[in-house]
């Protein structure tokens, strides 16, 4: 027995633990993995589920269903805030009329600014909302908050980014979009 337990110590210090079991950097499925992984952005994850949360949140407070975080929505708002980086310009990311998505953009002053700050701005249009007018107070904005809580929306996808001059900007975009002349939100 005494034998054993030293051929079991000897084999456990005589191999080091971080190479014992570790398959080789080099090979062709770990070199992919960390070629796919060095792309991605780590704090995307975060970022979602802080609007997704947050735009819950406002939905639940009209008993609207939840919305569904959305990859693709989430790419194509990754693309037009990649458009914006370079002057952060609060500019939709399409011409005039005829584009198949809601979208909600924000611009912040300095980089503090996060997911929460954007989808709280959005929802405090909500005071310049009437519903029994079905419209915004005179000279004010509510269409952010309504495509927020609209009926039939149910996925969204988002992004931020740090633009080179330092400040943030910030873009929703849903699906189905709302906001249809003469419709209430919820």
């Amino acid at each position: 027995m005494r034998r054993l337990t030293l051929l079991l110590l000897f084999l456990h210090f005589s191999t080091s633990p971080s190479y014992a079991f570790s398959p080789s950097l080099a090979s062709p499925i770990n070199q992919t993995i960390y070629n796919i992984t060095k792309t991605l952005c780590w704090g995307c994850w975060a970022e979602a589920v802080q609007f997704l949360y947050a735009h819950n949140v406002v939905r639940a407070t009209h008993w609207e269903l939840p919305l569904a975080w959305d990859p693709t929505l989430e790419s194509y708002a990754r693309w037009w805030a990649a458009q914006r980086k370079g002057d952060c310009r609060l500019q939709h990311s399409f011409p005039d009329a005829g584009f198949q998505l809601g979208e909600n953009i924000f611009w912040g002053s300095g980089s503090g600014w996060g997911p929460l700050d954007a989808v709280r701005n959005w929802a405090g249009e909500e005071r310049d909302y009437s519903y029994a007018a079905n419209a915004c107070a005179p000279g004010r904005v509510c269409g952010h908050y309504t495509q927020m809580v609209w009926k039939d929306t149910r996925r969204v996808g988002c992004a931020r980014v740090v633009c080179d001059g330092g400040d943030v900007f910030m873009t929703c975009n849903y699906y189905p979009p709302g906001n249809y002349i003469g419709e209430r939100p919820y």
